[in-house]
């Protein structure tokens, strides 16, 4: 069950999170949709190289990366979308493209789009397609250390 890593850590740490489940939806949109959950309120994973190091990139699922801002704001020339077969060995417990924003548990360096922070809650996918968590964002904050940054637009 992808879930059940991430599950054991909330656990471990005495986090509260409910687990919704809903039907398979592979974009964040669809995923919004099929959990009855406005786009707003989920967060999407995004995984990028920044210098050939694989980083998660955490932002509103109604937003994209600004590939320009974030090379000047990680001081970096080289930053790319990373591609499923570049990652996906990094993520063995998940399905392709529904991994958690966990990256403590992957050995990966985390930002997120300031726009997160605002909201109480985060709601993200949570190992598969038909799984999300929602958990309060000062939990996932204190647990995952991310970096903020002001590297997301909506679209």
């Amino acid at each position: 069950m992808p879930i059940q890593k991430l599950k054991n850590y909330l656990d471990n740490n005495k986090i509260k999170y409910v687990i919704i489940s809903h039907s398979p939806a592979y974009t964040a949109l669809e995923v919004a949709a099929s959990a009855h959950i406005p786009g707003q309120e989920l967060a999407k994973t995004v995984i990028v190289n920044i210098d050939e190091r694989m980083t998660m990139i955490v932002l509103p699922s109604r937003y994209k990366i600004d590939f320009n801002l974030l090379n000047k704001l990680t001081g970096t020339k080289n930053v790319k979308l990373a591609t499923e077969e570049e990652f996906s060995d990094k993520f063995p417990d998940c399905e392709v493209g529904a991994m958690p924003p966990f990256g403590n548990l992957y050995n990966m360096e985390v930002y997120v789009a300031e726009t997160l922070t605002k909201d109480d809650e985060i709601a993200f996918t949570a190992g598969s397609h038909s799984e999300l968590v929602k958990m309060e964002y000062k939990d996932f904050a204190n647990l995952v250390k991310p970096s903020i940054l002001k590297i997301s637009m909506n679209y």
